[in-house]
């Protein structure tokens, strides 16, 4: 697919002026807005929940893009998606029945995904990966922004670009982690389709500009 989305991680944003960065998002020419749910278990941080993500929602005009690093997501995905969730993504990891739980978030309304972590190989989903409209890859460890670029993505995005031409042409590729414009030239050149940016994005000196950038590399 040739669909380029750029999803600006708000867990890079300034808390304090959360609103005003929701806005810049809303002016920009980003698609998606990504929002990090962390439980300190799954992942060794711990980030915001559903209040957080119906606050968002309520001044966003583009659609939200949820990622829950979470152990059980299966008890939240109807509370996240009334929360105001477009896209809800699970982590292969914590989901020992993942086909109940992709199940689970269309009937809540929203489009289901799945995350895998940078040791988790693609091939764990050749049986699902037909049930599910995103992909994404974690392209750092989870559970902090800032951290350098696995190289070994660009491989696995092309492993899965394979995947999804065989069984599912119309499921998006996601990578999230130490996107800049050179990893994200690259990272579409092997076959992504969605680009999470946080601290490239909040702590560049125009945020807009970046943004901008990243949707014509």
């Amino acid at each position: 697919m040739d669909r380029r989305i750029i999803a600006p991680s708000i867990l890079a944003a300034n808390f304090n002026q959360l609103g005003t960065d929701i806005e810049m998002i809303n002016n920009s020419s980003a698609a998606w807005i990504h929002c990090d749910v962390m439980d300190g278990v799954f992942v060794p941080n711990i980030s915001f929940g559903i209040p957080i993500i119906e606050h968002i929602k309520k001044i966003a005009t583009k659609p939200l893009d949820v990622h829950l690093m979470i152990i059980h997501p299966e008890n939240f995905i109807q509370q996240f998606a009334d929360a105001g969730a477009d896209v809800l993504t699970v982590h292969y990891e914590t989901c020992p029945h993942l086909h109940r739980t992709i199940q689970q978030i269309r009937l809540a309304g929203a489009k289901p995904s799945v995350c895998l972590n940078p040791h988790t190989p693609v091939s764990v989903l050749e049986n699902i990966i037909t049930e599910i409209e995103m992909v994404l890859l974690m392209s750092v460890n989870p559970g902090f922004g800032g951290q350098k670029f696995i190289e070994g993505t660009y491989e696995k995005v092309r492993q899965l670009r394979n995947l999804i031409e065989q069984k599912n042409p119309s499921c998006l590729i996601e990578v999230d982690g130490g996107v800049n414009l050179d990893t994200g030239k690259h990272l579409f050149e092997a076959g992504a389709n969605v680009l999470v940016a946080g601290s490239f994005v909040f702590n560049s000196p125009d945020p807009l500009e970046t943004i901008r950038r990243l949707n014509n590399i």
